[in-house]
Order: structure tokens, then sequence, then C-alpha cells
């Protein structure tokens, strides 16, 4: 399996996008498709054993449309030459909308006095002509109009109709009923009849749906603003050391294990690990955390935030694609592509739109012909449903909000998976947040360290570097704990042997032919152990929050240890912003209860569920969901442990500070590790959902009242009828509309509720 993402052009409405769809869709090997007209790109599952790259493309080409992969490096975005295409396109764009207004306008003003029947003298007398409004006509239907009659045509020999189809009927109707009227006037006359032109009708609707083209496809560029500002932190430069030389360097040639040196003010090039210096670093930016952070030698700085005060030498760790900053872009490219499930409605309605549009215009005719016998009046009805029909809105409607949406997600420092995702988590009712690194800071200290047998300071050494031997194999935030502790007592770390870990429980392992346990109460139970003739302090410990270790030594107690792991700054006022958004907020743990209640005591959390291990986590989760058919559940957590469980829940959300496999099983990514990020992630949810669902509106309401007007449903009664002028204003604004009202987003600020107002 492999996935494909193809950048597309020479799409015009949604219609567009669902053609092409269906022909990716009939490729053999190909398992899913995404088309996305708001992002102008299509995201491709398919078996490459079966199909490959080139015939994927070659079934777009044949649908009427071309494509091109996207580049592999993700900072580097759109090459010159598909900037050149984009810009000479709108160039042409802009051409034809100069040249068709001022036509409009020279038609109209010629045809007020047959429109109003006023006389008015400023306006020149040739200008009512017939065969001169023909004149000038013909080059905008036929030059600034040509793309209508390529495209419709396109979809037309693959047997499916788009906007440009109705479009070019549309239009045409009008024109060539105009023609027929200056070529034979005489045949109304004779009749009667006074006859009509309606150039100013075809023109004029030619030139706002340029107008409004060209206006939707700038708005739409500034949907991937996010985007382009993430790809504009990249530095161009890196200063690094080679042979002992200090040189300036493109950062497309920086290799990993390069030296850099970096000075105040500069950005950090790459991913890398201070080698050297102590500085202060920006890097809100990436992360969302407004104040700087303190780096020195050991510590992971990330490519393209600032360096502040200090100058410093970093190893490269991650270079070009692999670098955090191509990461988060790859991500919200991979979400602003995606598809929400509120976007399934459109969707159905999009692929039935234009035939049911062109079944409604003839349909109009056909009755007003019939009944009222006045061509003139069949014709503008049929002319007018053709135009003011909007397929493009309802294409728009959700992407635009997606990615205005998963944009501003990215520079508040979240990292949304997908759109389904985005939806998703407005609707969340429980939040179920992991303690260790999540709630807590993630780096345990150990406090209290006390043997139960003899008091000489030897005997507490020598239980330190058994204990030190067995723990430094794992990889558990406890066991670095108790490593840092001893190796600050002095102890000098020595070799185990046969080590096993127990998930949950504990760890063991041989060392000098002494058998040595570390871990829960619960675990020492299970192994028969006997822990109950335990000193008071175990419980002031657990009281106060602090995770309980025991050490046996061949089998008996022979130490124990108190490890605490500081609380997140942000955890109590997030726990408490949570709950006034009316979210049940929930702990697990892997500590007993004594200690998980005070913990969830101090942060003031009403349920917890305490001993729980890694494997339980998940079952947990789905009991949770099993509560309710209404219950949407979200797990907060940053370990490997917590993976499985953050895959069951509804809405994964891992700390950005935790491992890559949380991250990977998440929907959600806090970069900088700060709860406020879930605050922000669900508020950002519910105003992305809003917008959505305001465009919608706005999308259907213009279809849905707009329609029936323009067939003439009022005239019977109220002797309206809808220009087909207005239809085609109306058409053009309703996308206009929709892209304008998702730009909303980008005004989007998390509101910070105080957690102290009651």
């Amino acid at each position: 399996m492999d996935t494909l993402t193809l950048k597309l052009q020479g799409m015009s409405c949604a219609s567009c996008a669902n053609n092409i769809d269906q022909a990716i869709r009939l490729i053999p090997g190909v398992i899913d498709c995404n088309v996305n007209f708001g992002a102008e790109q299509a995201t491709i599952n398919y078996d490459r054993t079966r199909t490959n790259v080139k015939i994927i493309q070659a079934a777009i080409d044949a649908a009427g449309y071309s494509s091109y992969p996207t580049s592999e490096d993700i900072l580097t975005g759109e090459d010159d030459g598909q900037k050149a295409i984009k810009l000479a396109q709108e160039r042409e764009i802009r051409r034809k909308v100069i040249v068709a207004c001022v036509i409009a306008m020279i038609i109209f003003v010629g045809s007020i006095p047959m429109m109003t029947g006023l006389h008015l003298p400023f306006i020149p007398e040739f200008l009512h002509n017939y065969w001169v409004q023909l004149v000038l006509t013909t080059p905008v239907q036929f030059w600034c109009g040509w793309s209508f009659y390529v495209n419709g045509w396109k979809a037309l020999k693959h047997h499916m109709a788009t906007m440009d189809t109705l479009m070019a009927v549309g239009t045409t109707a009008a024109y060539l009923y105009s023609l027929f009227v200056t070529l034979f006037s005489g045949f109304f006359t004779d009749q009667g009849l006074i006859p009509h032109v309606y150039y100013e009708v075809s023109v004029t609707v030619i030139a706002l749906i340029l107008l409004g083209r060209l206006l939707e496809h700038r708005a739409r560029g500034k949907t991937s603003e996010a985007i382009h500002k993430l790809m504009g932190l990249q530095p161009r430069n890196a200063r690094v050391i080679r042979d002992g030389v200090e040189m300036d360097i493109s950062i497309t040639e920086v290799e990993i294990n390069d030296v850099i040196v970096v000075r105040p003010g500069e950005k950090i090039p790459v991913d890398g690990e201070v080698i050297a210096g102590i500085s202060t670093v920006d890097e809100s930016m990436v992360t969302g955390e407004s104040l700087p952070v303190k780096k020195q030698a050991g510590d992971e700085v990330i490519g393209a935030t600032i360096n502040k005060t200090g100058s410093f030498q970093l190893r490269a760790t991650r270079v070009g694609k692999d670098t955090f900053l191509a990461q988060i872009v790859k991500l919200v490219q991979q979400a602003q592509g995606s598809k929400a499930p509120i976007q399934r409605l459109a969707d159905q309605v999009t692929g039935w739109f234009v035939p049911a549009v062109i079944a409604i215009a003839i349909a109009t005719f056909v009755i007003w012909f019939n009944f009222m016998g006045n061509f003139t009046l069949a014709i503008m009805t049929a002319v007018g449903v053709l135009i003011i029909a909007c397929p493009c809105a309802l294409g728009l409607a959700t992407p635009t909000s997606i990615m205005v949406g998963t944009g501003k997600g990215a520079e508040n420092g979240i990292l949304i998976k997908d759109a389904q995702s985005l939806e998703l988590a407005h609707k969340i009712t429980t939040i179920v947040l992991d303690k260790t690194g999540t709630l807590t800071q993630g780096n345990p200290t150990v406090t209290d360290f006390v043997c139960l047998k003899g008091t000489a300071n030897h005997n507490e050494l020598q239980l330190l570097q058994l204990a030190a031997a067995v723990e430094r194999n794992s990889e558990h935030p406890l066991a670095e704990a108790v490593v840092k502790y001893a190796q600050s007592q002095g102890v000098n770390l020595i070799e185990s042997h046969n080590f096993a870990a127990v998930p949950g429980s504990g760890v063991q392992g041989v060392v000098s032919d002494r058998l040595i346990q570390i871990g829960t109460q619960r675990w020492m139970t299970e192994l028969g152990i006997n822990t109950h003739s335990l000193p008071e302090y175990q419980q002031a410990w657990e009281a106060g929050g602090k995770t309980v270790i025991f050490m046996a030594v061949d089998g008996e107690i022979e130490a124990v240890m108190g490890i605490a792991d500081a609380l997140k700054p942000s955890s109590t006022a997030a726990v408490k912003i949570l709950q006034k958004m009316g979210l049940e907020v929930v702990m697990l743990t892997g500590d007993n209860s004594k200690t998980a209640e005070a913990i969830a005591q101090e942060v003031g959390i009403d349920r917890v569920f305490p001993e729980v291990r890694p494997e339980q986590k998940t079952a947990m989760i789905k009991s949770l969901q099993g509560n309710g058919k209404s219950q949407i559940i979200a797990m907060v957590g940053d370990g490997i442990n917590d993976a499985p469980a953050l895959a069951q829940a509804d809405v994964g959300i891992a700390i950005g500070t935790g491992t890559d496999v949380a991250i990977a099983a998440s929907d959600i990514t806090l970069i900088s590790g700060d709860l406020q990020g879930i605050v922000t992630a669900i508020q950002l949810s519910r105003a992305t959902m809003s917008n959505i669902r305001q465009n919608l509106f706005f999308a259907f309401i213009y279809n849905i009242i707009g329609i029936p007007v323009a067939a003439g449903i009022l005239f019977p009664w109220f002797g309206w009828l809808l220009n087909p002028i207005l239809a085609g204003a109306a058409m053009a604004l309703s996308s206009l509309c929709v892209v304008t009202n998702a730009l909303r987003l980008r005004q989007f600020h998390p509101k910070i509720i105080s957690a102290s107002v009651q």
C-alpha cells in the first residue's frame, strides 16, 4: 500500500472534484481516494503492485484535468515553474475580467432605454444598435468565456457535467437568442411583437462569473496562509564547522552530525542537540509556548526557532524533510486535504446537482412556453436557472473552513491529524487524563530513600547501587529517577543480568548473584513478598501524592523509596476550565489509590481510576465509551503505554513532548505539552464547526431560494422575475461569501478562561 498526494489543476467547481474522484476510483488497485476542491489536491491510497503514479495521472488527464505530485521536500512548496503557471493563469483571468467588465458596462448603458423605456440623451444613439452590441459581445462570449466551452466540452466527452456546462449553455442561449433577433427582427415585428436582445445578460454574467472566480482564487490562497507562514520559518543558510573552519552553506547542504554555530538573534537552521554554550530559545512559532526556553548542553533544539540571548553550538540530528518543522507542515497539509464527515451531504448533493439543474432549466422553459406562449419569458427564466445554480459554494463550504482551522491550530501549537478529528473534538463529553507526563511534568525525582534493615550509610549506598544497576536497563521515567538519585549520591553504576520488565508493575534483575526486584506494592504481594510491616511514613508519602516504590533483595523487602513528580503549572487551571466547559474530567494512573486521590484532589478531579496497568487502559476507555451512545471520549497521554488507549479513544490527544509512538497513535498533538492546548483545541473545533454550518447555510440558501425564484415561481402572484444578470451576480457572490466567511477563522484566538472564576 502506498499513499499519493497530487496537486490538481483545471477544476472550476465541486462537480469537477466529483468527476476526478470517480475517474480515480475506477482504476484497478485504488483502495481509497479523497479529492478536495478547496485544497485543490487528491490523496490516493493504492496497491503499488496493481497501479502506479503514471496510471493515476493518466486517468486524471483523460478526465480533462492535470496533476503533479507534491514536492518531496515539504518546506519548498511549489517550484518556480508551478508558481509561474499559476501567476500566468491569474493574469489571464484578470485580463479577461477587465475586458468583459468594460464591455459589459458599455452594453449595459446602451441597453438602459430598452430595459426601462426611458430615453436618456447622454447615452450615444449608436449604442442602442443591435449590430454594435453584437460586435461588442462576440469577443466576450468566445474569448473571455472560452474556458466555459473548453471545460464544458471536456466534461461532456466523459458523459459528465460541471458548472462550466451550466455557464456555457446559459450564456450561449442568451447570445444565440439575441443573435436570432438581430438577424431576423422582422420575424417578431410581423407577429406584432417587440424584439428584444439580451446581449447585456450574456456579457454581464460572464464578467461577473470571471470576477467572482478571480476574487475566489485570491481568497482561497489566503486559506493556506498558515502553511506558507510555517514554510517561511525555515532559514535559508546555516553556519557550520567543517575541518575546523566556519562556513556559511545553504540549508539544503546541511548533513546529519554537522556542527552548527548559532548566534544571538539567529534562527536555528535544523533540529539538533546542544553540545556547547547556554542560551534561551523562542519556540513560540512552532510550539505556541510564549516564554523563551533555556537551552544548554544535552538539550534538544527545534529548527526554525529563534535563539535569543547567547551563542551555542549544536550537532544536527534531523535535516530536510525529517525536521520537526517539516513534519508539522506535512501533518497540516494532510489535515487540510482530508474531508470532514459533515461534508458528505454536500458531496452527495454535488454529485447530482448539475444534471438536476439542467433538468429544472428544461422544465422551466417547457412550462413557460406551453402555458404562457412567451418564448422570451421561457428562454430568460431557463437561462436564469442555469446561471444562478452554484455547486462551487457547496464544494467550498467545508474544506475552506478546515484549511483555515487546521492552520490556526498549527499556529497555536496544536497539530490536527485530519478533518474528522477536528469535527469530532467539539462533541467531546469526557476527557481522560493520564497522570505521568500529562498532568505532571514527567520528570520524577526520588525524594525519600529508606533502608528497612540497618541504618549504616554504607548499607544505603549498597542498596542504591543494586537498585541503579537494575533500573539503568529500563526506559521508564521512575527508573531514570532512581538512577539519577544514585548518581547524585556518588554511587558507581555496575552491571546487572537477566533483566526483565513487567509493564505497570516493576523490574527485576540479578546483580552479584542477588535477585533484585523493584516495583509496586501490588506486584510485591503478587510475588508473595510481605509488605505489611512497613513503617507509617509510607502513608504520609502517599497522602502527599508521592509514588511509593519497594525494593526486594532475594525475596525480602530491603528498602522503600518515595518518588515525586511535580504537577505542570497549567494542570489545575486547565482541569477547572474543562469542567467549566461542561466536560467530565477523569484521571487514569498506575499509582495506588491513596497517591492517585492525592494528586486528583490537588488538581480538582473527582473521578479517578488508580492502579490501572497499561494493558487495562484500553479496556477502561472502552467501558467509558459503553456508558452511553452519546459519550465521546478523549484520551490524553504521552507514553508508549498510552498509545493503544489513544487509538481506542474517539479522540486521542498526545502530549508533543512525549514519544513518537503516542503522537502517531493520536488524532491531535499538543506540541508544547501545555494542557491549555486541550482547551484551545476544543474551542477551535467548536469555532470551525460553527463556521462550516454557516458556510453550508450560505451555500444551500442561495440555491434553495435562488433556483425557484429564477424559474419564475413568484411571477404568477407578484409579477417578479429574476433578471439573469442578478442571477449571475448571486452565483458569483455565493462562493465569495463562503470563502470570505471561512477566512473569519483567521481571527480565532483561544479564550483563556480564568480558573479562579466560580
